[in-house]
Parts: C-alpha cells; structure tokens; sequence
C-alpha cells in the first residue's frame, strides 16, 4: 500500500504539467479506496455531507472541498453510482464521510441541473463577442435613416451585400472592434500578441505602439488570429435590392444599441452558445509563450474575478468550452548588480546576460466560448489582476 501510495505521489509530481498524466492518475487512484482518497485532495476541513443547494454551482462546490476545482466532474466520473457526473442537481447529497471517497446520492432530479458557472454571469459576453477570420464578404451599413450619424432602435439602416436575400430574414448588427494578431519572436522565449484598435472601416487606426513591433518582425512572421466583433443590434430585412435600388432596407429591434455606418451583419444564430460549461484541464500542453491573454472585455488592460479576457488560442490548440487556465505574469530579467561591475542602463545589457525570474502567478480562467484561433474566458479566482500579455498554462502548473 505504501508503495502504491508513492507511486501516485510522483505522478502528481511529474505529471502535473500533462492532461494524459492526469487521467492516469485517476486510473491509478480508483484501484483502492485509499489511493483515491490520496488523488482526491479534499481539504482537511471539509464536512461529511453536504447538500446541493439552488444557485449552487460546481466551481463554487468544488472549491469548498478540492484544492483543484476544475478536477470535480473528473471525480464524479470516478464514482460508478452517478450515472451523469455532468448532471448533478439541487436536493443531491454529496457524502464525503468515507475514506474522503465522495459519493453522490441522487434526488429526483427536480429542477434545472448546476453549472460551472452562473450562465447570467456570461452570457452577455456569449452573444455579443465572435470572431471571424475576415471582413471581406460581410454586408456592411453603407446609409442612416435621414442621413443620421447613429441609429438606434426602431430605425431603419440601410445595407450593401444582401443581393437576392428574401424580406423578412433576420442579422446581427456587429462592429469590428478588434483585430488580433500574433507574432512568432524566434530565438526569444515567447511569442507576442498585438492588438490593434479598428476604425469605422474595418481598417487599423494610427497606432505608433504597433509600429517597432510591425518593423523589426514583418508580416512573414506574423499570423492573423482574427478580427473581433461585437454585437450592436438585431434588425429585420424588410426590402431587397429591387426596383434599381443599390441597398437593403434593414428594420431595428426595439432593443439593442446605436448602429453607424461600416457596421457589419451576420446572420442570427437560434443557439450560437453552450448552455452549460463544465472545467476541466486542457486537452493538450501548448508550449511556453504560445497562449496569451490579448485582452480584456470592455477596453480595459487588467481584469479580475468575473472579468472576460480574450486568449491567443482555440480549436486548433485543442481547447473547448470548461478548458481551465492558470494565468502568470512573465518573469522579468533584469540585471544582477551585484555581480555587475558598473551600474549600466538596462536596455543595453544583452538579453543572454540579465538573470531570468520566476513566473509570477496571478489566478484560474475557464474558457466558455472558443473560435479556431482564439477563445473568450471568464476570469475565476485570482490573487492579483489578468493584464494583457500574461501567460496561460496547465491549471496545476508549479511555476
């Protein structure tokens, strides 16, 4: 037993930065009662039973009584009895009494199941953050009722782009706001992101920020992550482009915000998001510098708790909805002057020269809607704030 027990301790030692490392683990774990208890990792001071309650969600359970919230579905998943670990209701009992074993005794299912996540928490964000990979082929507002400069509910825009669309189908309104792109920085630890700001035509505003950056790494060594766009309004296509006329007749909603002209439209989903999200660890390790956060909801550059945080990654890495991130500002390097003779300016010492510090971690992010190239996550727990640039990794990663 002592020997399984080691055994398990050094597969969350060494592992600890691998996905399949983790489900071996739990194999491991589920052959005795007391390697699960040891894989679990409740907190010393966990209860022996509590009941789910309404408004209850499994971030918010799991942190009670696991030190790695994000493993709780997996843990379910362990125990033969629960026949949904995804689907777990108010009125279930959670039995932690046993050997720290968690058991789940089922209710009647009464009710809607619990979430990772208060959905009312992101759902805003669901509907009114996308990506695309291009502007080209999007219909775009090219006129303003009474030639306005903004439109608002209830008005009419008028549209190029809808040839031989029927009245009566419905579009977003969307503005492109963002554009995102990441830059491959070979023989430098990490790759870097930039995000430039979109005028009313899509194209990048006067940036003098991005101009060192756009010369010493050219396009070459550049890749699109994608263009983001965030919802306006909702209209509905009254009138085609008949009789000579060279634009559509697009008819507001009496809800939504002030539309202006090279505003974009994109057809309305009827389910264009999950319902429910579940945190589990990533699929697959990206390597260091690859995933980044690029930015943060609402024009801000810091975020916290609740906060939504755009990351340099998607599909294609392997992420899906629940994939949980830890978030980490860069060590810096700096110079040792202790061993430096002379006090020089920093900028001119050589990279390979400074000393490189530690990673510095910051807090938990879960994905809840992901792109090809790009994801949009919620901001779980920190202990100080997500800024643009810091660095994604494996929810247990050490450093």
């Amino acid at each position: 037993m002592a020997a399984m027990l080691e055994r398990v301790s050094n597969l969350v030692r060494t592992d600890v930065l691998r996905p399949r490392g983790l489900r071996t683990l739990f194999a491991v774990a589920l052959l005795t009662v007391a390697t699960y208890a040891a894989a679990v990792e409740v907190r010393s001071d966990h209860p022996d039973s509590y009941v789910v309650k309404s408004g209850d969600t499994l971030w918010d359970i799991a942190g009670r009584f696991l030190q790695r919230p994000w493993l709780w579905p997996e843990i379910w998943q362990a125990n033969p009895q629960v026949k949904n670990p995804h689907l777990i209701y108010p009125g279930d009992v959670l039995s932690l009494a046993y050997m720290d074993r968690v058991q789940v005794q089922q209710s009647g299912n009464v009710g809607e199941p619990i979430n990772a996540v208060p959905l009312a928490e992101v759902e805003p964000f669901l509907k009114d953050l996308r990506m695309v990979d291009s502007l080209d082929g999007l219909p775009y507002v090219v006129g303003l009722e009474d030639d306005r400069l903004r439109s608002t509910s209830g008005q009419v825009v008028y549209v190029r782009g809808l040839e031989g669309i029927a009245p009566g189908q419905r579009y977003l309104v969307v503005r492109p706001e963002k554009r995102y792109r990441l830059i491959e920085r070979a023989g430098l630890c990490c790759d870097k992101t930039q995000t430039v700001d979109l005028d009313y035509r899509g194209k990048q505003m006067a940036d003098a920020g991005t101009f060192w950056s756009n010369t010493v790494f050219p396009s070459k060594n550049t890749e699109m992550l994608g263009y983001e766009l965030r919802t306006q309004a909702v209209g509905t296509l009254t009138r085609g482009e008949v009789g000579g006329l060279q634009a559509s007749t697009l008819v507001l909603d009496e809800q939504g915000h002030e539309v202006r002209i090279g505003d974009r439209l994109v057809p309305v989903e009827a389910q264009p998001y999950d319902l429910q999200f579940f945190p589990h660890p990533p699929k697959q390790q990206a390597d260091y510098g690859r995933l980044q956060v690029m930015a943060v909801a609402d024009q801000l550059t810091s975020g916290g708790p609740h906060d939504v945080i755009a990351i340099s990654g998607g599909s294609r890495e392997g992420i899906d909805n629940g994939t949980v991130f830890s978030i980490w500002r860069h060590g810096q390097s700096t110079v040792d002057r202790v061993k430096t003779s002379k006090d020089f300016d920093e900028d001119l010492v050589p990279f390979e020269s400074k000393v490189r510090l530690p990673d510095e971690f910051a807090g938990h992010a879960m994905v809840f809607r992901t792109f090809d190239k790009v994801s949009y996550a919620l901001v779980m727990s920190g202990i100080k704030p997500a800024r643009v640039g810091y660095e994604l990794k494996h929810p247990d990663a050490p450093y």
